[in-house]
């Protein structure tokens, strides 16, 4: 295994993200603060410029010939241009949702598809032509879960960075080295944007890079972790990117019940919660990280364990995630069943 590759992409996106700064404040895409954002000061975006260059150029340089990833790399440039005129433009929801599924479409139909899945207590699941929706559904999905916890420094390139870490434990131990070699080099590039993008933040990576990196994670786990035969192999993928996915998750739960549009903004992400409970940006940033890296190692135990062994980390992964939603309030503040029974049984023992 050749880890050259996350090096050069590494020292490329260190050294090209200052000339990419320059230039989002040449053509305006910047980001102005309002009463949802947490930065105070106009800040330059499309900083993934630098993440999806760095990347391309290892791509280019250290990838195999007689590996197909080119449908990849053509959806890749397309959800690249979406998020740049989006960070330069502000395209609408419904413009920004069609080039996602234009960008999802491309590598579907050059033959990377979620074929199949295997289930705990039973035999594997063929998808046959449902493949294409499913798959569809998955990359469009993890890509705008990636875009929305985008909300503070470092935030998004750091929790990108751990799922891709995981990702190439994970790729190597299954022998996928080509996966390895791509979650690695998207690795690089992702840390080196992260050295300016850490708080406090030079600059944003925009949903230039926020899209890029959730929709190269989704097809990354599509072409790697989808084909592991391993039991739960439907769980793996969606416990390394259980935050992201969360958040998304309750988002769209939030704007159901309260009637409003799913493309609603709001301040109740997870990032927003944590900050109301008196954390600093910086201690927020990095319990998430740490909440991130907790659901990874559990996604690698997970593909370890036997069959019980599993179903208990499963088990425990739920009860983590019933308590984050609790503690910070992310559903809503009331919502605290196991909280209140936990208050409920000290008051009784007393």
């Amino acid at each position: 295994m050749n880890y050259s590759g996350i090096i050069i992409c590494f020292i490329v996106a260190i050294i090209l993200t200052p000339f990419v700064k320059k230039l989002a404040i040449l053509c305006g895409a910047v980001d102005e603060p309002n009463n949802r954002k947490v930065h105070q000061k106009i800040m330059p975006r499309l900083g993934g410029l630098a993440i999806y260059t760095s990347f391309l150029l290892g791509f280019l340089i250290f990838l195999p010939i007689t590996f197909d990833f080119w449908p990849v790399a053509i959806g890749a440039t397309i959800i690249m241009l979406v998020g740049a005129l989006d960070d330069l433009f502000q395209l609408s929801a419904k413009v920004k949702f069609g080039g996602q599924l234009l960008a999802a479409i491309v590598p579907v139909f050059g033959g990377y598809t979620i074929e199949f899945i295997t289930v705990p207590f039973g035999d594997r699941i063929d998808f046959g032509l449902a493949a294409i929706p499913i798959t569809i559904i998955w990359v469009v999905a993890i890509t705008n879960a990636i875009n929305l916890i985008d909300g503070l420094d470092g935030l998004a390139a750091g929790v990108s960075s751990i799922a891709l870490l995981t990702i190439s434990v994970l790729a190597i131990s299954m022998g996928n080295y080509p996966i390895a070699l791509i979650s690695f080099m998207l690795l690089g590039s992702a840390l080196g944007f992260l050295v300016y993008n850490f708080h406090p933040a030079k600059i944003f990576m925009g949903d230039t890079g926020s899209l890029f990196l959730g929709y190269m994670i989704s097809i990354i786990a599509v072409m790697g972790l989808f084909k592991n035969v391993a039991l739960f192999s439907l769980m793996v993928p969606i416990v390394i990117l259980a935050i992201p996915i969360l958040d998304t998750l309750f988002a769209i739960i939030r704007r159901i019940v309260h009637k409003k549009p799913l493309a609603s903004p709001d301040k109740f992400h997870l990032h927003h919660c944590i900050i109301r409970m008196g954390y600093s940006h910086s201690q927020t940033v990095i319990m998430i990280y740490a909440l991130s890296m907790l659901f990874s190692l559990a996604a690698v135990i997970l593909t370890r364990s036997a069959m019980w062994g599993t179903t208990i980390i499963l088990v425990t992964v739920l009860i983590m995630v019933e308590l984050i939603v609790e503690v910070t309030g992310i559903v809503s503040e009331r919502y605290r069943p196991i909280l209140n029974w936990i208050a409920t049984s000290k008051d009784k023992t007393k």
